[in-house]
């Protein structure tokens, strides 16, 4: 097959393929994993470690995205490797329960196989030699190897041995797309380096907080299952789904649409997409997840008043997803949102008042407070708030 077949003909007009859509079913599992991870362990040390995985879990997706944004899913070649990128994924996801014990090795290695396959794939079969193209993607290649290495020791010690060298190899990933993956004795890259189809990329990571708000759905639905349903159960499993109702409207009244405008043509569109979607999106992920947590803890103890980790758990996902929201509008536009602003405060004040109230009576507070936010762009007009 001709090289050039294996790209997106029209950069600015693709939308994501059914193969697209396929792949993106193992990650409602994995953030289902990540958020029994937490809840097993709902202590600073657990949340650390979810953080851990799931910022890893992010990883692996986001690169994924970057490169079906310029690969053409239609031919076999990417259709193969995103059935082997998606194969990979659910191994790695099999993996979170246990990946800070028995099964850390087959974690790392997993990840380490997606990130480098993928990689390997850009450089020797997608790219020309000596092109632009083959220069970018082996270079970030060569980061992802390098990282490796302290993915792959992790997977053999133990305890805080292990989180460190991961937190390492996270620094590494993280901070390479930030130096634009400079090597030795290579002429720096540009942001114009990278190509970025507008409708495609704003599509891919809409579906990806789709995902994430399927996972709060099932968790929800699961959790309501499994207790009596008294008038208590049904009150909190209502708020729990108000509050993800909430969130789908502001994301995608608001931020999604935020994100796509600020896509356009300009010297610093590339910049723009990976502060806005690799590394702001992920915050909006982490509290969706966050948001199912505390879902879950209010629907299991609705007239209990919570306190500590799971008091925490309950506000500090609203309180994310807001603040989220407003760093995302400030990174697109300068302007501050003084509506999410009071909103955070409002969440806060629940966290600190919260220990004297029923969790369902906290939950209803932070539940109202995104209504509200909601109900004050709607009547201001979407993305002036």
């Amino acid at each position: 097959m001709v090289i050039g077949a294996l790209r997106r003909r029209d950069a600015q007009t693709q939308r994501a393929a059914t193969l697209e859509l396929f792949y993106d079913l193992v990650f409602v599992f994995s953030l289902t994993q990540v958020s029994h991870l937490l809840l097993e362990r709902l202590t600073w040390a657990g949340a650390g470690e979810a953080t851990i995985v799931l910022l890893a879990v992010w990883w692996s997706w986001n690169y994924t995205t970057w490169a079906t944004n310029e690969l053409n899913p239609e031919t076999n070649p990417v259709r193969f490797l995103l059935i082997a990128l998606m194969a990979g994924s659910l191994v790695m996801a099999i993996a979170i329960p246990d990946a800070f014990g028995d099964l850390g090795l087959l974690f790392a290695v997993s990840y380490l196989a997606i990130q480098a396959g993928r990689h390997a794939f850009l450089t020797f079969v997608v790219s020309r030699r000596g092109t632009l193209d083959r220069e970018r993607n082996g270079r970030i290649l060569v980061w992802f190897l390098v990282a490796g290495v302290f993915w792959i020791a992790g997977g053999f010690v133990d305890g805080g041995t292990r989180v460190w060298l991961w937190i390492l190899a996270l620094a590494l990933d993280y901070v390479a797309p930030l130096l634009l993956f400079p090597l030795p004795r290579r002429t720096p890259l540009a942001g114009r380096s990278w190509h970025v189809a507008t409708e495609h990329f704003a599509e891919r990571f809409g579906l990806f907080v789709i995902a994430a708000l399927g996972e709060t759905i099932v968790l929800t639905g699961a959790t309501t299952a499994a207790h009596p349903l008294n008038a208590a159960t049904v009150a909190a499993f209502t708020n729990a789904f108000a509050g993800t109702a909430a969130l789908w409207w502001l994301y995608f009244t608001s931020t999604n649409r935020l994100g796509e405008n600020s896509l356009e043509p300009g010297a610093t569109r590339t910049e723009r997409a990976r502060d806005i979607y690799t590394y702001g999106h992920v915050l909006i992920v982490a509290a969706i997840i966050l948001t199912a947590v505390g879902d879950e803890l209010v629907i299991a103890h609705p007239l209990e008043p919570l306190a500590g980790p799971e008091l925490t758990a309950v506000v500090a996902g609203p309180a994310l997803f807001l603040a989220a929201q407003l760093i995302l509008q400030l990174r697109a536009t300068g302007r501050i949102s003084y509506i999410r602003l009071s909103a955070i405060t409002v969440c806060l004040a629940t966290g600190m008042l919260g220990g004297s109230l029923p969790a369902l009576g906290a939950g209803a507070l932070l539940v109202a407070t995104l209504i509200a936010v909601a109900v004050i762009e709607e009547v201001r007009g979407v993305g002036e708030a």
